[in-house]
């Protein structure tokens, strides 16, 4: 009896190491941990503006573990819609049923209806909508000279992970063709996107190259989140840098990394190193131009240097700008931290290089 009890666990154990090394675990991407990119610095120590939104991310972490975790989400997307509620910003935000999918647009003053930007918001596929990042998507507008779109796609837990992608491709392809006015094909066309919606916006142009469809002038992601393994070094050599992702993801970041990968699993319906939810695993060839932003000090910096890295082997035109001590995602505090002012006037640069001349069409 014993024995075969022995056997079974075993087995057992064989099966789930087998299941994990060959089917839930990527590839190792070690190879592609070298240094790349161009990085930018304030100075040795965290600056004040920077140490105060540290602290205000401290006193809404105490304040969100004093609600019940029954009702922590609701809290915490109603807590982020309201962050910046009280700002005078300079655009106006109007709401729009893009194909089923509810959105927003959003236009600074002489915004150019055919100038357009798909703006996918982070919040780790739970929280977040275009409310909480008017502060983002109201300077795309002004910095690109046209009108942004913010989906308001669908989120867990009330959704599977893959409502989310879905609904991406939908706005994508209605955004083409339809503007602030009505019906109107677009002139220029870019995606962009934060933390989760970083990873949304590489997965949906890794889509948009297999299915034909036109690719946007340029892409830009902040913060992303590339790999859904957890495999990048920086989950846990940055735990306790990150102010924002440590609190919330150190106690996952402690469990072993094959249960992790079955909790991914098991939560996204999805194999974890699928490239639909890991793009630096797919095919990284042929990618518009890229920019990517990430801090050195934060949990998903590895991310974004692997994902680049494996994007320009593969012959993509994707360059990566680096920033020390600031807080994952800290270009949605503006005007509050220089480093967000600097960062975006990085994008602007960026993009305006990349869109095509006044009155070409793509």
């Amino acid at each position: 009896m014993l024995i075969g009890l022995l056997l079974f666990v075993a087995l057992y154990a064989a099966l789930v190491w087998a299941v994990t090394a060959l089917f839930l675990k990527g590839g190792d991407l070690s190879a592609f941990d070298r240094p790349t990119g161009q990085r930018f610095s304030s100075g040795p120590e965290p600056s004040a503006e920077l140490r105060a939104v540290i602290a205000s991310l401290s006193v809404l972490g105490d304040a969100m573990r004093e609600v019940p975790l029954r009702r922590r989400i609701a809290a915490l997307r109603r807590t982020l819609d309201e962050v910046f509620a009280g700002r005078k910003l300079d655009a106006s935000f109007t709401p729009i049923d893009c194909a089923g999918v509810p959105g927003e647009w959003v236009l600074a003053p002489g915004a150019d209806s055919a100038r357009r930007t798909l703006y996918i918001h982070g919040g780790g596929f739970i929280v977040g909508s275009p409310r909480s990042h008017r502060t983002l998507t109201s300077r795309f507008s002004a910095m690109t000279g046209g009108a942004v779109l913010a989906i308001d796609y669908r989120l867990m837990p009330e959704h599977p992970r893959k409502a989310g992608i879905e609904d991406c491709r939908t706005v994508y392809r209605w955004l083409l063709e339809h503007g602030p006015q009505g019906p109107e094909p677009a002139r220029t066309l870019f995606v962009a996107g934060e933390s989760a919606g970083g990873n949304l916006t590489l997965s949906l142009i890794a889509w948009l190259r297999d299915q034909g469809l036109r690719a946007p002038d340029a892409v830009v992601a902040l913060s992303p989140m590339t790999d859904s393994t957890l495999a990048s070094p920086s989950i846990r050599a940055n735990l306790h840098s990150d102010a924002m992702l440590g609190p919330l993801l150190g106690p996952l970041a402690k469990l072993p990394k094959w249960l992790l990968l079955w909790i991914g699993w098991f939560v996204n319906r999805i194999r974890p190193a699928d490239p639909l939810v890991s793009p630096v695993y797919g095919d990284l060839s042929n990618l518009p131009p890229m920019l990517v932003h990430s801090s050195e000090a934060e949990m998903l910096f590895d991310d974004s240097r692997r994902y680049v890295n494996r994007a320009r082997a593969a012959g993509s035109p994707v360059q990566l700008q680096t920033w020390s001590h600031v807080v994952h995602a800290w270009q949605i505090f503006n005007p509050e931290l220089p480093e967000a002012g600097d960062a975006l006037e990085e994008i602007r640069k960026f993009l305006a290089a990349a869109a095509p001349p006044d009155g070409a069409s793509r």
